[in-house]
């Protein structure tokens, strides 16, 4: 099995080069693209990596062009960088830019929390819906924990201002507005970590009840009784 090495500053610089190329006009900035990956990495089912790449590229047919085959390549080491470091509960080092025309040196969290619910909507399925979301229904403790954890993402796009509005609830303002704008950044790392290990605990969970589910009728028993499974709990 090939090993796929770490990105180095550098291999993040050419990524960054690339992706600005003429010849993929329509390829995501590189705050972006870290972004969109992080969230297609996470969820119910990952997204699968031909769709991720042609996203990020601009198109199905960017990775024909040199500057395409070489960027696609840097998005494989950083989706296996990404992924290995949230695995461990490590939040990933975001790729930020500065804000444009502010001379405060302030970071640009906008674009890349754009680009990370973009992901979240390019899921192969909902993300609440795989949690049993229904209007009809309280939220459980799973969809509480999900929606807390992306609280500082609608939050940093004004997604969060903007439901409060059209719920006809009050909004933050002045100096509590700014403070928790401050806190969202401080802590949106951290929620993207917690997010990806979260979908992998629930896809483990899965993976184990439908393991038990194929049982073959003629296999042992699952529950240690020595029987057939059809003449013991398959009997039903």
């Amino acid at each position: 099995m090939s090993i796929v090495s770490a990105l180095a500053d550098a291999d993040l610089l050419r990524l960054e080069e690339l992706l600005a190329e003429h010849t993929l006009p329509a390829a995501m900035r590189l705050d972006e693209a870290q972004a969109y990956l992080c969230a297609v990495l996470s969820g119910p089912q990952p997204l699968a990596e031909t769709e991720w790449l042609a996203t990020v590229l601009g198109g199905a047919e960017a990775s024909v062009s040199d500057a395409g085959r070489q960027a696609a390549d840097l998005l494989r080491r950083l989706a296996v960088d990404l992924e290995s470091g949230m695995a461990r509960g490590e939040p990933p080092e975001l790729l930020l830019y500065a804000k444009e025309n502010d001379d405060t040196g302030g970071s640009d969290y906008l674009p890349w929390c754009q680009a990370y619910l973009m992901g979240v909507d390019h899921s192969p399925l909902d993300w609440f819906d795989a949690l049993g979301a229904a209007e009809d229904k309280e939220d459980s403790e799973e969809i509480c924990y999900l929606d807390d954890q992306l609280f500082p993402l609608f939050m940093l796009t004004g997604e969060a201002e903007a439901a409060a509005a059209a719920a006809g609830e009050e909004w933050l303002s002045g100096r509590e507005l700014d403070q928790m704008r401050q806190e969202c950044e401080e802590k949106l790392a951290q929620a993207i970590a917690a997010i990806y290990r979260f979908w992998v605990a629930k896809r483990s969970i899965q993976t184990v009840r439908h393991a038990a589910a194929r049982v073959g009728r003629n296999d042992p028993c699952p529950c240690g009784s020595g029987r057939k499974y059809k003449k013991c709990c398959g009997t039903g």
